[in-house]
């Protein structure tokens, strides 16, 4: 092919590839599409790719999908802002399709090219699209419309703006659900560009009817723009149309608006203020805390800490706090669970004294709940009690639990404690932890869940570097080493891995002196899993101890190891023979 037609040769490509049957050709070619305007040069992109996309009907939501994301970022290829104009056709095509990945895709891209474009070419080509697609046959083109208000109406003349509230206002009156779906969920994008006195006067006209819409999927997307409209408003305002709507969506008869509401009720506490808070929003979330269904209570507890923080403690305490007691025992397990995960978070709200009063005796009722989730939720965040209580109660009150729960017969609960083991330790201090958890920490490596005792070995390692190689040698090691010599061959191994994980913590001596002997013996262990783990351990340790060990004790073994009969020995014995050859050579 000839120097001169070079050129030609992407596109051609391109067009042959895009017309192929093979889907996965026609993707690569949508995912190559920079590279091929690179190739073209910008104005013969401009002319020729751009075009040839707009035109290109394909049926295959896929390779939409990655059209519409490609052509976001293609601003640099067709000659830059100036020009990013050309880019709107093939989009606006992709914004009518069926499928609604692909239209929110290339809304999004619009918006994306939009907030770079030039406010007059905005103003020519920009707005004319937004009414084009606003005033589709097409339900799509409509629900696409809604999602662009925002990028053209900063820019638009005076009298333009009005034209485009007036047609955002059609279109949250439009016959179709799906059109004022759209309309009630892209509201607040919108009114955040809109001066404040329409603001007042237009989008609340606006927002008032779709709170009132008779479908409850448009419904629950206003109850989303109660809480961004509330900042947007004075407080003033807020009170006056926000509030009445929220107070009447908190006992909605559809229970996913209920649900809504209660997810983003806390939000429009700070929008209020402070007296409305106390008076309207406080009763409204006592009742969607009490409600009938269990997913409206679910999203009520879960927001039950971030609620309280915005309120007066005493208010809390009065309120929610019996509430939380009913939630408690709540019939569903999910309620409980939900809870659990955040009612920890209220005692640095609360304070000492009520935490000690009210919510500890919650604590321990969920801590003894019988669906495991629950004690796991209070148990992975004990540590923001204990912030508030101070250590000694907290011991008093929640070890017994505690202890309780490291036996539990589900193993998730039992791992849980195990994970928190080192926390609570370095907050009890040495001397409490060897008279209450010590014994935990060593029954653990014989747990039947092979889990528990790889964390319960992990866990022996933390405690070690938490209170020293002293401690550790006193009451740690010498526990350890005993249950080498015990009858099952796992409850061995998990030794075994344990000594490798002490090992570093405890240094060249400890390791040389009490560790290595008890590997060396396990070499002449009868199961073959075993000696290959103590070929395993060797090759861990033999760095941290002096040069001399390794030549005296641990290369005669590991030579032993590498005639042994089992063909898994011999390899990992081998390997650990060449990781202390490289180690000498490179030495």
């Amino acid at each position: 092919m000839s120097m001169v037609d070079e050129p030609l040769y992407p596109i051609a490509v391109l067009i042959d590839e895009l017309k192929n049957d093979d889907i996965q050709l026609r993707l690569n070619s949508i995912r190559r599409l920079s590279t091929i305007a690179r190739a073209l040069g910008e104005e013969r992109t401009r002319r020729e790719l751009i075009p040839f996309l707009s035109e290109n009907n394909d049926d295959d939501d896929e390779v939409l999908l990655a059209m519409a994301e490609e052509l976001g970022v293609f601003i640099p290829y067709v000659g830059g802002v100036e020009h990013a104009n050309v880019l709107l056709p093939p989009l606006e095509t992709l914004c009518t399709v069926e499928e609604t990945c692909v239209r929110d895709k290339a809304v999004e891209s619009l918006c994306r090219i939009g907030s770079q474009m030039r406010e007059s070419d905005l103003v020519e080509s920009f707005i004319p699209l937004v009414k084009r697609l606003a005033a589709g046959e097409w339900f799509t083109a409509r629900v696409s419309a809604c999602g662009l208000f925002h990028i053209a109406y900063p820019s638009a003349p005076e009298m333009l703006k009005t034209e485009l509230r007036s047609i955002y206002n059609q279109l949250c009156q439009d016959d179709m659900p799906m059109v004022r779906r759209s309309a009630a969920s892209s509201l607040g994008k919108f009114a955040a560009t809109v001066e404040y006195a329409y603001l007042k006067a237009d989008i609340m006209t606006i927002f008032e009817d779709l709170t009132q819409d008779d479908q409850d999927s448009v419904r629950l997307l206003a109850v989303e723009g109660c809480a961004t409209l509330g900042k947007l408003l004075e407080p003033q305002d807020c009170v006056a149309h926000i509030l009445p709507v929220i107070v009447n969506f908190s006992q909605d008869k559809s229970w996913r608006v209920r649900y809504m509401v209660a997810n983003q009720l806390y939000e429009l506490c700070e929008a209020v203020g402070p007296e409305p808070t106390r008076t309207e929003l406080v009763p409204a979330y006592v009742r969607l805390l009490r409600d009938n269904e269990a997913e409206v209570r679910i999203a009520a507890a879960g927001k039950v800490t971030k609620f309280c923080r915005i309120l007066d403690p005493d208010l809390a305490i009065q309120h929610i706090l019996p509430c939380a007691k009913e939630l408690s025992s709540d019939s569903s397990q999910h309620v409980r669970s939900a809870l659990a995960s955040v009612i920890m978070g209220m005692a640095p709200v609360l304070g000492k004294d009520a935490t000690i009063e009210q919510l500890l005796p919650i604590f321990l009722s969920l801590l003894k709940d019988e669906f495991p989730d629950v004690r796991l939720n209070i148990i992975s965040k004990l540590d923001q009690v204990n912030q508030v209580i101070g250590i000694n109660l907290l011991s008093q009150s929640l070890l017994p639990a505690i202890v309780e729960l490291a036996e539990d017969r589900h193993w998730r609960v039992r791992l849980a404690i195990i994970e928190y083991i080192p926390l609570l330790a370095s907050q009890l201090g040495v001397g409490f932890f060897d008279d209450k958890l010590g014994a935990l920490c060593m029954q653990w490596l014989q747990d039947k869940v092979h889990s528990i005792r790889d964390a319960a070995a992990n866990n022996l390692k933390r405690l070690a570097e938490e209170f020293g190689p002293e401690w550790a040698l006193q009451h740690i090691i010498p526990q350890v080493l005993d249950m080498i010599n015990n009858s099952h061959y796992l409850y061995r191994m998990t030794i075994l891995h344990a000594v490798s994980l002490l090992a570093p913590v405890m240094g060249s001596e400890i390791t040389s002196s009490k560790l290595l002997p008890v590997v060396i013996t396990a070499s002449k262990d009868r199961v073959p899993n075993i000696k290959f783990n103590v070929a395993k351990v060797l090759e861990s340790i033999f760095p941290i101890v002096d040069q001399s060990v390794v030549e005296k004790n641990i290369r005669p073994c590991l030579v032993e190891l590498s005639e042994d009969p089992d063909v898994d020995v011999r390899y990992f014995s081998n390997q650990a023979l060449h990781a202390i050859d490289h180690m000498m050579m490179s030495g």
